[in-house]
């Protein structure tokens, strides 16, 4: 399907900055949101599978679910775009004009809002049958990507790491974190590290959102027993889309002090949760830690001038 030089493989970068040094811990981040300018950071291993599958089936096009700022829907698209796929964007809430949106419009995804109590039944028996009448043969996609399929794609990126460590000159790490949306890809890793470093999932969404629950799901699916080899910490600030004037201003420091882009919903809750860790002694000095950058930057444009606001505030 894609040229064999492309996606791009991630890199490990060391980052530095003060709070890091303060502790005596080192980190190197995999800088997903490089291997490719729009399907980015993790998605594109999630969507990797499914887009296999369609090929396989013949399918004329792929159907999934997301928001208005979803980076699912944007990879979707794209992937669609490039690929030569239609693809269908099922959206919650009502019409909404966002960078995000247009863009979706521009890759040519055909769009449906349906409201907030609409997307709430996505769960329920019998969500799909009319959009499979509607779009006969498309094949529909889990809001996220959510499969296991997706999960073990995500297993490699454990290797992508271990591949990098020599350029950094480590011959280890010591803990691995990464944010969890859906939970595929944490799930993935789980997979992927079997075991032999400690994972921290830190949970983008409030823990009572299912993630913890999905999670567990896919590693028994996978046959591996849920709750071992990973820890989970709620970095959600309250809520998915919650921001504050404390993430704010981490968020644009890390950036000034590594010049390394985050956004804030998931990159910047899991870098500050890493944070709160190191200051509290979680972490001991000598220790390193590889952080997953997951992308989803493109969800930042229509973030940028709150995050600026909440930053200004006393």
């Amino acid at each position: 399907m894609a040229h064999r030089d492309w996606p791009r493989r991630p890199s490990l970068q060391a980052v530095r900055c003060s709070w890091l040094a303060r502790a005596g811990v080192e980190l190197a981040l995999l800088r997903l949101d490089r291997i490719d300018p729009l399907i980015s950071g993790n998605k594109w291993y999630k969507l990797a599978p499914h887009l296999a599958e369609a090929r396989r089936l013949g399918a004329p096009g792929l159907i999934s679910l997301g928001g208005a700022h979803s980076n699912h829907l944007h990879a979707l698209a794209a992937a669609g775009a490039r690929f030569g796929f239609a693809t269908v964007g099922l959206l919650r809430g009502h019409a909404q004009d966002t960078p995000t949106v247009r863009d979706l419009q521009g890759f040519g995804m055909q769009l449906h809002w349906l409201g907030y109590g609409g997307y709430r039944e996505r769960h329920s028996p019998g969500f799909w049958e009319p959009w499979r009448e509607r779009y006969p043969a498309f094949l529909a996609v889990a809001e996220g990507g959510l499969s296991l399929a997706a999960a073990q794609s995500c297993a490699g990126l454990v290797e992508m790491i271990a591949d990098g460590l020599a350029a950094l000159g480590w011959d280890d790490y010591h803990e691995l974190w990464a944010a969890a949306g859906s939970g595929t890809t944490l799930a993935g890793l789980v997979l992927g590290e079997a075991g032999r470093h400690p994972l921290v999932g830190c949970l983008a969404l409030p823990a009572d959102h299912g993630v913890p629950e999905a999670v567990a799901r896919l590693l028994g699916a996978a046959g591996r027993a849920a709750g071992q080899g990973y820890r989970l910490v709620d970095a959600s600030r309250g809520g998915f889309a919650r921001l504050d004037a404390e993430l704010a201003r981490f968020i644009l420091t890390f950036e000034a002090e590594t010049g390394v882009p985050l956004e804030p919903l998931y990159t910047g809750k899991l870098l500050l949760a890493l944070q709160e860790a190191v200051a509290q002694g979680a972490i001991a000095r000598g220790s390193r830690v590889v952080a997953v950058h997951s992308g989803g930057l493109q969800g930042r444009r229509a973030l940028d001038a709150r995050l600026h606001e909440l930053a200004a505030q006393a």
